[in-house]
């Protein structure tokens, strides 16, 4: 029997209330909205969803909010943003004890220029300490934010030393010749794409899917690339319109035009929002792309 893919996993915006705090209703609500419109999971805590900057105390209630308010067997994955190695085992437990399908882990991002070894020896204490629980673990390859690379070679030897429990690599490097070598050498396991622009032909060589930020805006358009084989132009246009703009705050946005709520525009500092001209040229574009699909 041949396994499922993955499918699309909308990596959720994190919406806040005018005090600063989450608005967890208004979070569970949307986590509602685009499973309904398509998606096969949520991805709470990733990059979009500003999971850098979450305490604890909010990722648990985060998905406590949305756990509750979604179907019984919903698939929730939680990004897993730390450099020490405690915080990453105690945001890992949190999800894992709330019954995560899975980890979206990211590299050690303080320190650059790490070579294999180092970051060997991170992942490895982070698994030891985390135990028997571990399960589902998504390597996230996102060089653009973390400055820190995630090789095959190191993958590899993770993949050895802990059998089973990497189930997943979500590239978020935007380069075909690196999403091509993850193809290549790990293409028995999962392989998840962030740019959304390079979906359809990462499709066509293999990959399982994505976990990404256009999600929340557009998932009808990124199902059919995703299980019909669809070539995406539109997805493609709307994407390269978003990351003209600083990313996160435009996704938010977008998530708010669609929704008729102002409110998801907000951001936690250091992110600040769009300014008005930067937000009415988004609309306008997003609208002209949108009236061609």
């Amino acid at each position: 029997m041949t396994k499922p893919i993955f499918g699309l996993s909308a990596a959720l915006v994190t919406p806040y209330t005018a005090s600063g705090s989450i608005d967890l209703a208004k979070l569970a609500g949307h986590a509602g909205s685009v499973l309904a419109r398509g998606c096969d999971s949520v991805t709470l805590c990733g990059t979009t969803g500003e999971g850098y900057g979450l305490s604890l105390a909010e990722r648990e209630a985060m998905y406590e909010a949305v756990a509750t308010a979604l179907p019984e067997g919903t698939r929730i994955y939680v990004g897993i943003m730390a450099s020490a190695i405690d915080d990453a085992v105690a945001q890992s437990l949190a999800a894992l004890d709330a019954s995560a399908a899975g980890l979206l882990m990211a590299p050690p991002f303080y320190m650059k220029g790490m070579n294999d070894d180092g970051l060997y020896a991170w992942f490895s204490e982070v698994f030891a300490r985390i135990g028997s629980k571990l399960r589902g673990v998504i390597m996230y390859h996102i060089p653009g934010q973390t400055a820190v690379a995630l090789s095959p070679e190191l993958i590899a030897r993770l993949r050895k030393a802990w059998p089973g429990i990497i189930t997943g690599i979500k590239d978020s490097s935007g380069d075909w010749a690196t999403t091509e070598r993850f193809l290549a050498t790990h293409g028995d396991i999962s392989v998840l794409i962030g740019d959304e622009r390079l979906l359809p032909r990462a499709m066509a060589q293999g990959a399982e899917g994505s976990i990404c930020g256009m999600a929340n805006i557009v998932p009808e358009l990124l199902v059919p690339v995703i299980h019909s084989g669809a070539d995406g132009r539109v997805l493609t246009e709307l994407t390269s319109l978003t990351v003209s703009n600083p990313v996160i705050p435009a996704v938010k946005v977008l998530v708010g035009h669609l929704a008729g709520d102002a409110e998801f525009d907000a951001v936690r500092p250091p992110l600040t929002e769009l300014s008005a001209d930067q937000k009415s040229q988004l609309l306008e574009a997003f609208d002209a792309i949108m009236a061609t699909a």
